[in-house]
């Protein structure tokens, strides 16, 4: 797949799927090359999330060919195996998608709390 010859409307991309929001969450700080994402998703669901290379490598590839994340320059490291790796960054789709996505995975967090699913919200707190 190319580039889109298109503009995508980004709430035609939600609901994400669980590991491509947290691939986009991962690289809203920083860029990060793909073993650096893998750790970092690992890190931010408390080792809930495994992500095998074969299949991030995949999820890459697809959310770079919709255009939310792009290859980023190459950074300066002192190791040369660090320079070979493939640095990824979220692109300004890529940012506003992950942004709405957050924004409903908030609103459910908010209604999950009013129902009295996980503490914060309810009546009695």
């Amino acid at each position: 797949m190319g580039a889109l010859s298109e503009p995508v409307d980004p709430m035609s991309l939600i609901p994400l799927q669980p590991r491509d929001y947290l691939t986009l969450f991962t690289l809203v700080p920083e860029d990060r090359h793909g073993y650096g994402i893998a750790k970092q998703i690992e890190r931010d669901s408390n080792g809930q999330v495994k992500v095998d290379q074969a299949n991030l490598y995949r999820s890459l590839k697809r959310l770079k060919a919709i255009g939310l994340i792009k290859e980023a320059d190459a950074h300066d490291a002192e190791d040369p195996a660090e320079e070979r790796r493939r640095y990824y960054a979220l692109t300004p789709l890529g940012r506003t998608v992950a942004s709405l996505e957050a924004a409903r995975l908030a609103r459910l967090t908010a209604r999950a709390r009013s129902l009295e699913l996980i503490p914060g919200g309810g009546a009695g707190d």
